[in-house]
């Protein structure tokens, strides 16, 4: 099975609350691949709103986005594109 991790790290002054995290978790679930995020030692299911506020990532704060399945490539390089451009 295809897999794919990259980094990403938030802009300063962006957290990965509310609505950045409802954000990511939409583009996530756009795509059949398995995807997990990683920050501040925890990893969460990038498809689980839940899961991606209990990471706590606060401005700066790099992710590491870990994809597999078929389209493993895009979804972890779209996400990083994703989290470079929130606001």
């Amino acid at each position: 099975m295809p897999s794919s991790e990259t980094m990403a790290t938030l802009p300063a002054d962006v957290a990965l609350h509310a609505r950045p995290a409802g954000n990511f978790v939409r583009e996530a679930a756009r795509f059949g691949a398995e995807i997990f995020v990683a920050a501040n030692g925890k990893r969460a299911n990038a498809k689980s709103i839940l899961e991606v506020l209990s990471l706590g990532a606060l401005g700066g704060t790099e992710l590491v986005i870990v994809a597999s399945g078929d389209d493993a490539a895009e979804a972890a390089d779209r996400l990083a594109g994703l989290v470079a451009s929130l606001a």
